[in-house]
């Protein structure tokens, strides 16, 4: 049976107890997270809620990866907020849905390889500009509207708001270290949910920004007009959370492959993705992606199947339809203080303690990539602005490595043996490095120790051999890669072709 249309493997034995378990607990850690991140994006709480759910059980089905969660991640949730404020809420389901068509023809035509085109740099600047993002945007939680007017809050109100989000954030870093049966931050929330419940503490709710009351996810076709103006409003942010999505789900993927010492399927779980986002822009959830830490809470809790993850999304859809009043409760403190520990747990620490190692290039572009990522909360924008520089600063480095030896045989032949790529960025130093005014009358380039990558290549090449003929040289080049023969002009005078020692070239490709 073809891997597509096997959705489970009966044939693996399954703990049912703890894959409930590990499903609860992760549905009671994502839940928090996906109110304070459509909150965050000015998104309604439920739209929040509604992607959890969706994402959760479309991906535990027809995922290529069992123990993977998804859900409604801050990484596709940012990519949406310029939209959201210049569009309004309509423009995002119709982004979320054409950001699931894109991912699934990514996973149809088998591109999640090119996810490890990301440089390290991008992802760690684009990563650490996420986490700042998410930690100022909990500053907002911090104002109040008095008279029309945003203002700070001040005298009592901000001491206990402080007080609150502190003590979530001392539950969140000590639980841990005492026990890990029970989600912290679920613990938090419940702690700091209780003491304003019982002391009738007056702070801000869920239900003073948006209730969380709701039913089933409906069914809702975007009000957008069906034009191209709207597409071209909306494909810019599809095509980046879409990237955004499988970067971080094919990068969360491949951890659990280490982490299970088994493998998953890149291409399927893309496919699965974009289905789930579609899903979610037509049933009105903010759309998502694979989540990095409640993935770990997942495995660290047993679950090795699809059957958590599905248990997970059913009591987030659960908790939707009987649980809104008690959620409604839930002190903002709360969420502040979990997401304000997602975000430090978010950025990566390490990057400081590598930075003295790291080429300076790197440093100046995980840092360029930050930095947009705050400034523009555009993830994807950063993220291909990084690749673009360090493809780059790539290719200038590149084009400094090619060089030739030099020797003239007892014939009187003279040989250029070249090192390093011809290509774009090469074309000059290539041709600094020939002397055709007091060379030889015959003169061999030999190909075996390099390589011609494009056209700008094979373009020089032709140009070096009219220069030669013209000063009525004979020119032969040696050790050329079957496409670079196919594409030269006048092959068959100029090549000296040696078949047993030709390479073949051929593109890495994944099975």
């Amino acid at each position: 049976m073809k891997p597509y249309l096997q959705l489970f493997d009966f044939s693996k034995k399954i703990n049912y107890k703890t894959e409930i378990l590990a499903g609860l607990t992760v549905a009671m850690t994502m839940i928090p997270e996906s109110l304070s991140f459509a909150i965050l994006a000015g998104f309604p709480p439920l739209t929040g809620l509604y992607a959890a759910f969706i994402m959760g059980l479309v991906t535990a089905i027809l995922g290529g990866r069992p123990g993977l969660v998804s859900g409604g991640a801050g990484a596709t949730v940012i990519v949406l907020i310029a939209l959201m404020k210049t569009q309004g809420i309509e423009y995002v389901f119709a982004a979320v849905a054409l950001a699931g068509v894109i991912q699934i023809i990514v996973g149809l035509f088998r591109l999640g390889k090119f996810v490890r085109l990301v440089p390290q740099p991008v992802m760690f600047g684009f990563v650490n500009g996420l986490a700042v993002i998410i930690f100022m945007s909990q500053l907002e939680q911090f104002k109040t509207l008095v008279n029309g007017r945003v203002e700070w809050l001040s005298g009592t109100p901000l001491y206990i708001m402080l007080a609150l989000v502190l003590l979530t954030v001392a539950i969140v870093i000590i639980l841990p270290k005492i026990t890990k049966a029970i989600p912290s931050s679920l613990v938090a929330i419940i702690v700091v949910f209780l003491i304003v419940l019982c002391f009738g503490i007056d702070t801000k709710l869920v239900k003073h920004i948006a209730s969380v009351n709701g039913g089933f996810p409906p069914f809702h076709i975007p009000n957008v007009p069906l034009n191209l103006d709207m597409l071209k409003i909306i494909f810019p942010y599809s095509l980046i959370m879409a990237g955004v999505g499988l970067t971080e789900g094919l990068l969360t993927l491949n951890l659990v492959d280490e982490i299970t010492e088994t493998k998953g399927d890149r291409n399927r779980e893309s496919i699965a993705q974009g289905i789930a986002n579609i899903a979610n822009g037509f049933f009105t959830g903010m759309g998502g992606c694979p989540m990095i830490a409640q993935t770990l809470v997942n495995l660290s809790a047993g679950a090795r199947a699809r059957l958590s993850g599905i248990i997970a999304a059913l009591t987030i859809l659960v908790i939707i339809l009987v649980g809104a009043p008690v959620i409604d409760r839930v002190p903002m403190a709360a969420l502040v203080g979990v997401m304000m520990m997602v975000a430090i747990g978010t950025f990566e620490w390490m990057s400081f303690k590598v930075i003295n190692k790291m080429p300076s290039q790197d440093i100046i572009i995980g840092i360029l990539v930050a930095v947009i990522t705050v400034w523009l909360h555009n993830l994807a924008l950063a993220v291909l602005i990084g690749v673009i520089i360090s493809a780059l600063v790539f290719a200038w480095e590149s084009s400094k490595r090619i060089r030739a030896t030099k020797h003239v045989d007892a014939n009187g032949v003279k040989t250029y043996e070249i090192f390093g790529p011809l290509f774009f960025g090469s074309i000059a130093n290539f041709n600094e490095l020939f002397d055709v005014a007091h060379d030889p009358q015959h003169i061999i380039i030999d190909f075996k120790h390099s390589r011609v990558f494009d056209m700008s290549g094979i373009d020089a090449l032709n140009k070096l051999t009219e220069r030669y003929r013209s000063a009525d040289k004979k020119l032969q080049l040696k050790h050329l890669s079957d496409d670079c023969k196919r594409l030269l002009k006048n092959a068959d005078q100029i090549i000296a072709v040696n078949i047993i020692e030709d390479p073949t070239y051929r593109v890495a490709t994944e099975k």
